[in-house]
């Protein structure tokens, strides 16, 4: 009897580790399935607000669309990194505008997290908190961070979802009409669907002062769907990362050094009135020095 226990043992273990990778195996299908062409809907509305401003004014309800190219740029064994591309314009002669990016590391325990102002504080987290979890992290057009956030895949149902709560930036659509809050609290849900997928978000827009308590200026409704279409609708943003890759690889490779330092992260708006993305898209700036120089400035 003594010898038939450590046996069962054995057996558990070795299912539950199988049980384990075949999860993981059903995350990654899930986050690679975000790859490929999609014709893009982007649907924001403000639901509520609690101004005590008699006068406040919500923002106007935002509709767009475009075609979107999901790049997978890295595959690895607990890191998928996706490059989002724009195709706009004259279909026959469209402009490529490079878009965001999301990084997915599995079981990640080093996060930068937006406190509003341009700013995001470096937490460590213990192992046992991100146990099967994904990190998503979102960066901005130049590769400067955004927002992330941890919580697991979800697979029931016939559903595959991942779901977070976080902070974040407020988006170009608000950042360049509104001042009167600086923080977006992000309610972010990826559901993978027949058809793509859909970005379904909860928001709140915050205000928030060092040494106060956050105030609750208004809640907002977004719902972005990602619907498939043939691969060749977006040859021209494919090629175009092609063509520009390398360059991008050195400006992520710069951006990559300056998180390894684990410290709290402070970035200038503007440097001799211009933003970083305008430096970084300019034909200007292709060498690996000229781009370590310009991130570098914009550190604080």
């Amino acid at each position: 009897m003594k010898k038939i226990v450590p046996f069962v043992l054995v057996l558990l273990s070795i299912s539950l580790s199988g049980n384990a990778q075949s999860k993981k195996k059903q995350d990654v299908e899930a986050i690679k399935s975000m790859c490929g062409c999609y014709e893009v809907t982007f649907n924001f509305a403000e639901t509520f607000n609690y101004s005590k401003d008699s006068l406040y004014k919500p923002s106007e309800t935002k509709i767009a669309g475009g075609l979107e190219w999901a790049q997978l740029i890295e595959d690895g064994k607990n890191k998928i990194s996706i490059q989002h591309l724009l195709q706009v314009g004259d279909p026959s002669s469209p402009h490529i505008v490079k878009h965001w990016r999301q990084d997915w590391l599995y079981e990640n325990t080093d996060f930068y997290m937006f406190n509003g102002d341009n700013t995001w504080n470096y937490v460590s987290k213990p192992k046992s908190e991100v146990k099967d979890q994904w990190t998503q992290k979102v960066y901005q057009v130049d590769d400067s961070p955004r927002y992330e956030g941890s919580a697991t895949w979800v697979h029931v149902d016939g559903k595959n979802y991942w779901e977070n709560q976080t902070d974040a930036p407020l988006p170009r659509r608000e950042y360049t009409k509104r001042s009167d809050y600086n923080v977006t609290g992000r309610g972010n849900r990826h559901e993978i669907t027949s058809t793509g997928w859909i970005h379904d978000q909860d928001n709140s827009k915050i205000i928030r002062e060092a040494g106060k308590k956050d105030v609750l200026l208004a809640k907002e409704k977004g719902y972005n769907t990602y619907v498939k279409v043939d691969d060749s609708k977006c040859k021209a943003a494919a090629d175009w990362w092609k063509e520009n890759q390398a360059k991008w690889a050195l400006v992520r490779g710069k951006w990559d050094d300056v998180y390894a330092r684990h410290k709290n992260l402070a970035l200038e708006a503007k440097v001799e009135n211009k933003q970083l993305y305008k430096y970084l898209f300019s034909d200007d700036y292709s060498e690996e020095k000229k781009i370590d120089e310009v991130i570098e400035s914009f550190i604080k």
